[in-house]
């Protein structure tokens, strides 16, 4: 038995359209399956702990949504041992998918699935997550591409709201509206200095930093590459700090870290870590995987080697 969880809302109610496709392969091809279309936020993170729970030892789990939904799925899931996961991408800025090359239609990349399905339980692979953990969490937050405070987390809370995002994924054009936020988030913020432990011993100060990014996967935000090294299967996160720029001088950068370009450049700083904390002289916004989570002070990262058993 194939579990779907659905968000038919994902890019502004154009995941409806994805499922649909979907729903008619499924259907000629006569597969049994279940959906569970979520209804509210964090719905599918309680569908997802109810499915985990079942006794079988194989349980299917496909997310048909984009990066906020296999977030939401991923911190659900109470047994990654009895778990695969997949994803048909069906969102705005779809990240996961393109950290993965997953370019395929829908009917493709079910077909991919299905094979694998097929395959038997061992069809898999290991893919690593991030951990972020802060004072007002009330408990650990996983995450499959990124974990972020500062401007990329205050790029995600206007997303939110942004009605640019609604007219640009209406026009097919999502990748613009992060862009355009982006600029108009960096002219209105305010930097702050950050004490950084990298690996529980090494100190880093950062002075005036604009944003640091724990990254699992290369690239968020639409597909800016924050940590062009970075992989999902490494047993490491890659940390990308800004920091020192005035924002007319970020901004005048930020083609180069766009493009991945940017490590070697002043003011940039880009290292792999298995864990580190993050303390901030002033509260800045916090995101994983695109997701606002509110200002913080602090915050902790770390990684979790081959926790997510992924159906490619």
């Amino acid at each position: 038995m194939l579990y779907f969880i659905a968000n038919e809302t994902a890019r502004t109610g154009k995941g409806v359209g994805v499922w649909r496709q979907v729903q008619i392969e499924l259907r000629e091809k006569k597969i049994p399956y279940k959906v569970y279309m979520t209804e509210y936020k964090e719905h599918a993170t309680e569908i997802a702990k109810m499915l985990s729970q079942k006794e079988e030892e194989d349980i299917c789990i496909v997310v048909v949504g984009g990066d906020g939904t296999l977030n939401e799925v991923i911190n659900g899931i109470t047994d990654f041992e009895k778990v695969r996961l997949s994803l048909i991408p069906a969102g705005s800025g779809n990240d996961f998918a393109r950290n993965l090359d997953i370019k395929k239609s829908p009917q493709e990349r079910l077909a991919r699935i299905l094979e694998c399905v097929e395959n038997g339980p061992d069809c898999y692979e290991r893919i690593d997550l991030g951990v972020a953990q802060w004072p007002e969490s009330k408990k650990p937050r996983k995450y499959a591409i990124s974990s972020g405070v500062g401007m990329d987390a205050l790029v995600c809370q206007k997303m939110m709201t942004s009605k640019v995002k609604v007219i640009m994924n209406k026009l097919g054009l999502g990748k613009i509206s992060y862009l355009i936020v982006t600029v108009q988030s960096l002219l209105g913020m305010e930097t702050a200095d950050m004490a950084v432990k990298v690996d529980g011993s090494n100190i880093l100060n950062f002075k005036r930093t604009i944003f640091a990014a724990a990254m699992n996967a290369k690239a968020e935000g639409g597909g800016v590459p924050m940590a062009p090294k970075a992989s999902v299967q490494d047993g490491l996160l890659s940390t990308c700090f800004v920091y020192k720029f005035s924002k007319i001088g970020a901004l005048i950068r930020l083609p180069f870290l766009a493009v991945g370009a940017h490590e070697h450049f002043n003011g940039f700083k880009v290292f792999d870590c298995k864990s580190i904390d993050i303390k901030i002289k002033k509260p800045m916004a916090l995101h994983t995987d695109g997701e606002y989570l509110g200002d913080v002070t602090e915050v902790s990262y770390s990684c979790l080697p081959g926790k997510m058993r992924f159906m490619v």
